[in-house]
C-alpha cells in the first residue's frame, strides 16, 4: 500500500480458520486489511453473502494484524520513520492487551497472547522481528516479549511430547528473528534439532502435507538467515527443497497433498517467499521419484505429472485417500488433490478428507480406514503400491508407469466376498465421458482409455463439488463401478493430446 497508510487493529486476533462462509464453505474476502476496522457490511463471500459474526470478526483481525506486520516489514526499507512509529504502536498495544488473560481460545489450542493461537502469534512475530532488525530494533521491549512468549509456548509443546509439531518451527523462527540469539538455532530444542526430528530421511516433513511441508521449510529458512547449519542439517534442508520441487509441475502448480488450501492468494504469496529464500537448483530430470518415508511416488513424462499416494495416513492432516492417483499437466489440474477448506467449516472439511473426494478406490461406498499402504515395486518406469488395510478383507494393488508417450494405470482390488468396488475419477476441468473413454479439457488436454473385463463395469458420471477453494464449483465426478465382484482390475491409458 503506497504511502504507508496502515491502521493497526486495536483488538486481539482470534482464529483465522473461522474466516469462512458458513453457507458456501469459501474463505472470505481479504479486502481492507490495512484500514484497522472490520468492514461495516461484513466480510464478503464470493457468492454474495456478508458475514459479521464475532468469530469472523476475530478471524479478520488475525489477517489484518498479519497484513500490517508485513507492511511494516516493507516500510522498514523504504519509510523507516513510519515503520518505527508503527512498531512502537504495536509495542504499546501488545503490552496493554497481553497483560490480561486471553479469552476465546479453544481448549485444544496452544494459546498466544495477542492471538488465540501461539502459532499465529509466532508467524506475526517473525514479520515484526524482521522489520525491527532492519531498523536497529527501535522497540526492544516488544521483541523481547515476543521471544519470551515463543519460548513459553515451545516449552509447553516439549512438555506435551509434541516437539515435532509444525508450531515449533515457527516458534523457533520467532525467537531467532526477534533476538538473533544462537540458542534458538543450536539449542536442545532449536531449529537444527527440530529439522533432525521432524523431517524424514526422504526430505518430507513428517505429516506428509504439501502445505505444512512448505510451511515449516519457510520457517526454517527465515530462522536460519545467513547462518551456516551443520552438514547433516544442510543436507536435510536440500532434501526438503527437492521434495517441494517434486510435487511442483513445470508450470508452477503445487499439488495440495493432504491438508492445506487447494488455491489461495495468500498461499501464492507464501510460495513466492519460499522460492525467494531457496537457492537455485537444477531442474529434475528423473522420470520416477519415490519418497519412501512419506509414501509418495512422482512420475514425470509424456507431458504428465502424476503422483501416487501410498504412505502413512499423516496424523491430523491426513486424508482417507490411499492409492490415490493425481494427474497434472504443466498448468492444468486434470485430476488434482482437492485440498482442504479452513478448519472453521466442519461439514466441508469432512468431505475433503473423505475417500469420496479423492481419485482413489472405494468398497461398498464406504470410507477407507486411516491406514498405511506399502511400496511393492519401484523401477525406472513406474511403481506398484499395495494397501490391505483400507477395508477389512480387501487388498488393492496399483501399478502406475510411463511407457513412451502414455501413462499406464492398473488397479486390482480383491475382496473376501462379493462387494461393490469403485475407482474414482475426480477432475478439476471439464470432463467428457463416453463409452470407455474420457477427455479432460484445459490448457493441456488429456485423453483416457478405460477397460475392465467385468461385463457389469460402468463409468457412472454425476455432478459433484470441485476442489476446496470453492465447494460450489460443480465438476463431473465419475465412479467406475463393478457392483458385485470379489476381484476386479481397472486398466487406463492416458495420453496428452496434440
Amino acid at each position: 500500500m503506497p504511502g504507508g497508510n496502515v491502521v493497526i487493529p486495536t483488538e486481539r486476533g482470534g482464529w483465522w480458520h473461522e474466516y469462512v462462509c458458513p453457507t458456501h464453505g469459501v474463505e472470505l474476502s481479504h479486502d481492507e486489511l490495512l484500514c484497522g476496522e472490520f468492514p461495516a457490511a461484513g466480510a464478503a463471500c464470493r457468492h454474495g453473502c456478508r458475514i459479521h459474526t464475532s468469530a469472523v470478526r476475530s478471524a479478520w483481525t488475525v489477517l489484518a494484524h498479519q497484513a500490517c506486520a508485513r507492511e511494516i516489514r516493507r516500510l522498514a526499507t523504504v519509510r523507516p520513520k513510519v515503520a518505527t512509529a508503527l512498531l512502537r504502536r504495536y509495542d504499546e498495544l501488545y503490552h496493554r492487551l497481553a497483560a490480561d488473560p486471553h479469552e476465546g481460545s479453544q481448549p485444544w489450542m496452544l494459546r498466544g497472547r495477542l492471538f488465540h493461537q501461539a502459532l499465529t502469534e509466532a508467524i506475526w512475530a517473525v514479520s515484526i522481528g524482521q522489520a525491527a532488525r532492519v531498523l536497529g530494533d527501535p522497540a526492544p521491549r516488544l521483541t523481547r516479549a515476543l521471544a519470551e512468549a515463543a519460548r513459553a509456548a515451545r516449552d509447553t509443546l516439549v512438555e506435551q511430547g509434541r516437539f515435532t509439531s509444525n508450531y515449533t518451527a515457527w516458534l523457533n523462527a520467532a525467537g531467532a528473528v526477534c533476538t538473533g540469539d544462537e540458542e534458538w538455532l543450536t539449542g536442545e530444542h532449536g531449529v537444527h534439532q527440530h529439522i533432525r526430528a521432524a523431517v524424514g530421511d526422504d526430505g518430507w516433513e513428517w505429516e506428509g502435507s504439501t502445505y505444512y511441508h512448505g510451511f515449516v521449510l519457510r520457517a526454517y529458512l527465515l530462522a536460519l538467515g545467513d547462518s551456516t547449519p551443520p552438514p547433516d542439517v544442510a543436507e536435510r534442508l536440500q532434501r526438503m527443497a527437492r521434495a517441494f520441487d517434486a510435487v511442483t509441475t513445470s508450470g508452477g502448480l503445487v499439488a495440495a497433498l493432504h491438508d492445506g488450501p487447494y488455491a489461495r492468494p495468500e498461499l501464492d504469496r507464501e510460495h513466492a517467499e519460499l522460492r525467494a529464500l531457496l537457492p537455485p537448483r537444477p531442474a529434475r530430470t528423473e522420470k520416477v521419484t519415490v519418497f519412501r518415508d512419506v509414501g509418495y511416488a512422482v512420475l514425470r513424462g509424456a507431458g504428465i505429472h502424476a503422483i501416487v499416494d501410498f504412505g502413512p495416513h499423516g496424523g491430523s492432516h491426513g486424508h482417507r485417500d490411499k492409492l490415490a492417483l493425481y494427474l497434472y499437466g504443466a498448468t492444468t489440474p486434470w485430476q488434482p488433490d482437492p485440498g482442504q477448506v479452513p478448519y472453521g467449516h466442519r461439514e466441508w472439511r469432512e468431505h475433503y478428507a473423505s475417500t469420496a473426494a479423492h481419485p482413489t478406490f472405494s468398497v461398498d461406498g464406504g470410507e477407507q480406514a486411516e491406514c498405511t499402504g506399502r511400496l511393492e515395486v519401484a523401477d525406472a518406469s513406474g511403481v506398484t503400491a499395495v494397501c490391505d488395510a483400507a477395508y477389512p478383507g480387501v487388498t488393492a494393488r496399483r501399478r502406475v508407469a510411463l511407457d513412451g508417450d502414455v501413462l499406464l494405470d492398473e488397479l486390482t482390488v480383491a475382496a473376501d466376498r462379493p462387494r461393490r468396488i469403485a475407482l474414482h475419477l475426480r477432475p478439476d476441468v471439464r470432463l467428457t465421458v463416453s463409452a470407455g473413454q474420457t477427455r479432460w479439457a484445459g490448457a493441456e488436454r488429456l485423453h483416457g482409455w478405460h477397460e475392465c473385463a467385468c461385463p457389469s463395469a460402468a463409468l457412472v458420471a454425476r455432478p459433484g463439488p470441485g476442489p476446496a477453494d470453492d465447494p460450489q464449483r460443480v465438476r463431473t465426478h465419475v465412479d467406475w463401478v463393478v457392483p458385485d465382484a470379489t476381484e476386479v482390475t481397472f486398466r487406463s491409458i492416458y495420453r496428452v493430446e496434440d
